[in-house]
């Protein structure tokens, strides 16, 4: 798949030719190929009429997201049939019952992965820390297993959550960066900046994934309905968040290949503006316009790594294996296979 990232806020889109031309301030700064282009990812930046139209007509999945990475929506042409598989998902997903037993599933996942990620690094760096935050964590996922109300389940998720994210700063072992705990919309320093850019792309990737095999992305049951909110993809990622997620952060953290001065900090009293420069310039942190494209880069080498599928045992990559765990997903609500299968992370 092609795809392109136009990351800068305050950019706009023309049309020229068989090409995108990326323009700031009245001047050309870059072009896209339309030839071969599959997804189209925008920060913040705007698009002409001529442009939309050509992309969907040649059915470019557009992502657009805000100047802080937030998922704002998406231009695709909906070319699914598949009526019968989003009958199973509502129906399946309208049972009270179902809805706890997939959602519980999840949970149970996600923190059984928190578990062993903390476990495994507490060995490596000799942090208590991280072993009794890892010990607490297994214990909430083992409750999860058996919880019947779906809003218990949700608070095991949110406590199991708590736990981690309060020990997350042990994961950090290069001075210069601080983690004082979890911030969202707008993040308020440069690792929730990358923690949440990050988990906006992994959606992003579920996200398609389940459009790809013809399920409705806005139905879940983890997340509850909320208008516009891709509540399946957010259930689904919950499973990718700390070995894709986490570790491609802390990785680029812990091998120096980001710094504190890759980033611009601003102290702010208000998180909201009118338009996009606005907006852009209330963000209390953001990632310079070079590492904003270095992180672009490593993100897509790592989701590009070759793992092997432990179920079929052929080759594929991270991006491959979601679609994989996708389609096994559908399998399940389909009444084809008897449960859905987490992918089984041995090595973090």
């Amino acid at each position: 798949m092609e795809r392109y990232y136009v990351l800068e806020p305050g950019t706009y889109l023309r049309k020229q030719g068989d090409h995108l031309v990326v323009w700031r301030q009245n001047e050309p700064v870059g072009q896209i190929p339309l030839e071969g282009l599959e997804q189209l990812v925008l920060v913040g930046a705007s698009l002409s009429g001529a442009v939309v139209h050509e992309l969907v007509r040649r059915r470019v999945e557009t992502v657009l997201l805000s100047p802080w990475g937030h998922f704002r929506g998406r231009i695709v042409v909906d070319e699914h049939k598949h009526v019968a598989r989003r009958k199973a998902q509502y129906l399946r997903f309208s049972d009270p019952k179902e809805a706890v037993r997939i959602a519980r599933l999840l949970v149970e996942t996600k923190l059984k992965n928190a578990a062993r990620f903390l476990s495994r690094r507490a060995g490596e760096y000799g942090v208590e820390k991280l072993r009794e935050a890892s010990a607490q964590i297994l214990g909430l996922a083992r409750m999860a297993a058996w919880e019947e109300d779906l809003e218990l389940v949700r608070g095991l998720e949110g406590r199991g959550a708590h736990l981690y994210f309060g020990v997350f700063s042990d994961l950090i072992r290069v001075p210069g960066f601080t983690f004082s705990g979890r911030t969202k919309r707008p993040p308020l320093d440069p690792v929730n900046a990358l923690l949440s850019f990050t988990y906006t792309l992994l959606i992003n990737e579920v996200l398609t994934a389940v459009k790809i095999v013809g399920l409705d992305p806005y139905l879940g049951t983890l997340h509850a309905e909320d208008y516009g909110r891709p509540s399946l993809a957010c259930d689904l990622v919950e499973e990718w968040r700390v070995h894709l997620g986490d570790r491609l952060v802390l990785g680029l953290i812990n091998r120096r290949v980001v710094s504190p001065d890759d980033f611009v900090q601003r102290a702010v009293t208000a998180a909201d503006g009118v338009d996009e420069e606005d907006l852009r310039a209330h963000r209390p942190v953001e990632m310079k316009p070079r590492i904003a494209r270095a992180y672009v880069d490593a993100y897509e080498r790592w989701m590009n790594t070759p793992i092997q599928c432990p179920f079929a045992g052929t080759m594929t990559t991270y991006r491959g294996i979601i679609r994989d765990q996708a389609r096994r997903f559908l399998r399940f609500l389909m009444g084809e296979a008897p449960a859905y299968e987490p992918f089984p992370w041995r090595r973090l």
